[in-house]
């Protein structure tokens, strides 16, 4: 019995020592508190430092911890060394809705695209209170077993062939999905519905899309929650690889931009409407000035003077200006042949005015007379000389 007294009392020495050091440590993080929560927050702090130094360590220079003010936009869908990848901008500067230069030109995968597309859209469902954005064919997003009648082959998620702007099921007879089962035309596309999987080709789309939320029913954490986690754009940032050489050829058309082909078609179009402008110059000095009334007169008939001329032409090559830098290149290249064109007219008419006949006063051409025959024998009579006689006087008488 007194060993059992003796073993009881030691343990409850024990808790008594355990509940003295707990109720140490509680009030003396609640002094840390009350005094000042500097080193909790502190500590916190650290942690989410030391948290950011190693994600930019794992990600690289490139890492990207607030999403707020970027923006992606989808290009194009190539096949790429035989894997089917989406072609994409990013910019840094979302309010200006993509027109701006942007970080780089990448490409991604179609499987990683479009999965992080529908995480995307899933979280914007979430934020409106709906339930997930769920697909029908969403399996196929990545390689998945399609059984046929031909047999078990498998389906994924790629490009349409003959369209780089939508996407389609695929059909391969590998387990890997890379070596896809064309029919007699060379499609491999199954018939399936995929609208819901979609990508918004050409569309300026925000990393970060805020939906107004009452306070109360968020906690703090929630506007840095959706700062930093952008699914589609963190997750093909990660996944990124750079756009350039033939990614650049399969990647772009004619709308994409101002490749090499359109710079030096450019400066060709360019030198050759400035020569045709010192043409033009040259040849209206030597103009006569009863041509140069002609020409004012025309122009005063239609309400308009050489220097609203000069203005319109300056004006034009502003707004042409301004569409190729906005890289509208079909209205661009129309009115620049345009303006070529009227220029190219312009000289021809005074080219052919410099070498044509005269014009009167009454703008009547005038005919040059050519001599007969019989004022040519009248010309030769008067240069022949005759016997001189002298005329009969008659004499007075």
């Amino acid at each position: 019995m007194v060993q059992l007294k003796q073993c009881g009392l030691f343990l409850l020495g024990i808790l008594v020592v355990i509940d003295v050091s707990l109720g140490d440590q509680y009030y003396g993080q609640e002094g840390d508190d009350g005094g000042g929560n500097d080193d909790a927050g502190g500590d916190d702090d650290a942690a989410d430092d030391d948290y950011d130094a190693a994600r930019a360590a794992y990600d690289g220079d490139d890492y990207i911890k607030y999403w707020t003010e970027y923006a992606v936009l989808a290009k194009k869908c190539i096949t790429y060394n035989n894997v089917d990848m989406i072609v994409y901008s990013m910019y840094e500067q979302a309010y200006q809705h993509c027109i701006d230069k942007p970080v780089g030109t990448y490409m991604t995968p179609v499987p990683t695209f479009v999965g992080a597309y529908v995480d995307q859209l899933d979280a914007n469902a979430a934020d409106n209170g709906v339930d997930d954005y769920i697909s029908p064919y969403s399996t196929f997003i990545n390689c998945y077993p399609y059984e046929t009648n031909g047999g078990v082959y498998y389906a994924q998620l790629g490009c349409t062939d003959g369209d780089s702007q939508s996407l389609a099921v695929g059909l391969f007879t590998d387990n890997t999905c890379e070596t896809p089962d064309k029919d007699a035309t060379g499609d491999d596309d199954l018939n399936f519905d995929v609208s819901a999987l979609q990508l918004p080709f050409k569309e300026c789309k925000s990393c970060v899309n805020f939906v107004d939320k009452n306070e109360d029913d968020v906690d703090d954490q929630y506007f840095e929650n959706k700062m930093t986690s952008a699914p589609l754009c963190s997750t093909i940032w990660a996944n990124k690889s750079v756009c350039n050489g033939k990614c650049k050829r399969l990647g772009f058309d004619s709308a994409d931009g101002w490749n090499k082909s359109d710079h030096v078609l450019l400066v060709v179009l360019g030198a050759f409407s400035a020569v045709m402008l010192a043409l033009i110059l040259k040849k209206r000095q030597k103009m006569s000035n009863k041509d140069a009334l002609i020409e004012e007169a025309a122009l005063g008939a239609i309400g308009l003077q050489q220097t609203h001329i000069i203005g319109i032409f300056v004006l034009l090559l502003l707004v042409v200006g301004t569409f190729a830098l906005l890289g509208l290149k079909a209205i661009t290249w129309t009115m620049l042949l345009t303006i070529t064109a009227a220029v190219f007219g312009y000289l021809l008419k005074l080219t052919i005015d410099s070498g044509g006949a005269p014009v009167g006063p009454d703008g009547q051409l005038i005919e040059r007379e050519d001599s007969s025959d019989s004022e040519d024998d009248d010309e030769d009579d008067e240069d022949e000389k005759g016997e001189y006689r002298s005329p009969d006087v008659p004499q007075i008488t």
